[in-house]
């Protein structure tokens, strides 16, 4: 349904808006997310259409609303529909690009409304309000802030339309009440001086789209036909990515092969702040992780892995470990993403332990490693981050008591803190002298799993690194998590702003 005409296409609109201005008429303009339309939306729209003739309102597009992967509560089809059905709207778009300084100049209002909360420019995280007043004043119009709203759409949604189960949504109100939106993102912040060291094997992660075709004629086999392939920077490069959005200063120590070392594509992926160090292996492809989808379905039929998963030689890791100490000089925090495939030698390991002043780890099980590797190959952590089944591997123990585990880990290491990470079921957390915490998975929506524990280590050790609570490293940790699992592969790394916004919008 149209309302009446109301809703339009952005170039339809632009049209109708130059006629009206031709007749003499006065436009105004309303922009934002509006999920969940309410009182003090519908006033901010009264107040609005007061200054002129005729008032558009343009929502934000499902794809550019940067609350956390929980939201739009709202599509943007109904969002756009609630508001057409107001009788002091006049026109009703939806926007196209994340911010509206485009749509601005294609609008061209006399007038571009906002609300007094933006009074406070500083406030908004994306800075889109400083640079959507320069895009009216560009168009010979003016910035309007109205009085403030009553309350939040994120506030409503949270308190009567949740979209989490009543226990994460009591969770979340108790977190909250320990711990407001402003001290969280403060403890975030205060990671942006750390100098970091990131270390582990670089990864290709590639995925090949296919569909199904049938079972082959002469042999017990699927028959599928090739599509396209789509290409990822993985392993410690996805890790140095991520902590390069909230660390002003990432290095990087990583193995490429030799052979077919791709060293243009991974430049090509890696942040503008980190600085890599690429030591190449002798004989040997830069790590690539083929994985074959059925595209429809998203469904990872296969993986094929061009590896070489021997120890580095004698000369290779002594060139290692030299890389190591240069750049460990000066570090304030050091993360290490072990896949086990050969690149972090014993001689290594325990260089990497004596001299990093803080150091958080994830060893990883995985295909290529599963039962030969684990934790107990290093020395000390401050930071111990493992998978629900990657310490009952360590332990031994398919059904013991996961706190005990955590517990013994702890003490193997010397390790104030350690983070089990339970996929749907969050997280378990252990601090030496705060106790257990459970943090629930604050993911809505789960498109890969291929991301999440990167994305998890990330936050959650520059968190710990600069001091703050584990509980607040843990659900900063999960909120990443959460963005990260929402896309495909590693098509997009966490950024600071779309984090924020997300914190904010859970802890209303």
């Amino acid at each position: 349904m149209r309302m009446n005409g109301k809703i339009k296409d952005l170039d339809e609109l632009a049209a109708i808006l130059e006629r009206a201005r031709a007749t003499g008429k006065k436009v105004v303009h309303c922009h934002g997310v509006f999920d969940l339309v309410h009182l003090g939306h519908i006033r901010h729209f009264q107040e609005a259409r007061k200054l002129g003739d005729v008032l558009v309102v343009t929502v934000t597009a499902d794809r550019h609303v940067n609350k956390g992967p929980h939201r739009p509560v709202f599509k943007e089809a109904l969002r756009a529909e609630a508001i057409a059905a107001l009788e002091c709207v006049d026109y009703v778009a939806v926007n196209r690009w994340a911010m509206a300084v485009e749509t601005i100049q294609m609008l061209k209002p006399h007038f571009y409304v906002k609300g007094g909360e933006f009074k406070q420019a500083w406030k908004d995280r994306t800075k889109g309000i400083v640079l959507e007043a320069e895009a009216v004043r560009a168009a010979g119009g003016e910035l309007i802030l109205t009085r403030d709203n009553l309350c939040s759409s994120s506030e409503l949604i949270n308190r009567h339309l949740p979209v989490f189960k009543r226990d994460v949504s009591e969770y979340l109100a108790g977190f909250a009440a320990r711990h407001p939106c402003d001290e969280v993102i403060r403890h975030v912040e205060r990671a942006r001086p750390l100098k970091v060291l990131a270390v582990g094997e670089a990864v290709i992660d590639e995925y090949c789209y296919c569909t199904a075709i049938g079972k082959s004629s002469k042999e017990p086999a699927l028959a599928v036909k090739k599509l396209s392939a789509e290409r990822f920077a993985g392993g410690a490069l996805a890790l140095a990515n991520d902590l390069a959005g909230f660390s002003d200063s990432v290095r990087l120590v990583t193995l490429l092969g030799e052979q077919r070392s791709r060293e243009d594509f991974i430049r090509s992926r890696l942040a503008a702040n980190v600085e890599p160090a690429f030591l190449l292996r002798k004989g040997s492809p830069t790590i690539v992780k083929r994985r074959f989808l059925e595209r429809y379905f998203f469904s990872k039929l296969l993986e094929v892995y061009e590896i070489n998963e021997e120890p580095l030689g004698e000369g290779e890791e002594e060139e290692m470990r030299a890389a190591l100490l240069e750049r460990l000089e000066g570090c304030d925090a050091v993360v290490v993403k072990d896949l086990g495939h050969g690149m972090l030698t014993e001689k290594t390991v325990r260089t990497i332990a004596e001299r990093a002043r803080y150091l958080a780890i994830h060893v990883q099980a995985n295909a290529a490693n599963l039962g030969y590797h684990g934790i107990s190959r290093y020395p000390r952590a401050d930071l111990v981050m493992l998978a629900e089944n990657e310490i009952k591997l360590e332990a031994r123990s398919r059904h013991g008591d996961l706190r005990e585990m955590a517990r013994r880990v702890a003490e193997r290491l010397s390790c104030r803190r350690v983070a089990v990470t339970r996929g749907k079921s969050g997280c378990l957390c252990y601090d030496r002298e705060e106790g257990f915490f459970e943090v629930p998975a604050l993911a809505t929506r789960v498109v890969d799993r291929l991301g999440g524990g990167s994305a998890f280590l990330a936050l959650a050790a520059l968190c710990s690194a600069a001091g703050a609570p584990m509980e607040v490293a843990a659900f900063v940790g999960n909120a990443a998590a959460a963005q990260a699992i929402a896309a495909v592969g590693h098509r997009r790394h966490i950024e600071k702003v779309r984090l924020y916004r997300q914190v904010e919008s859970l802890l209303k």
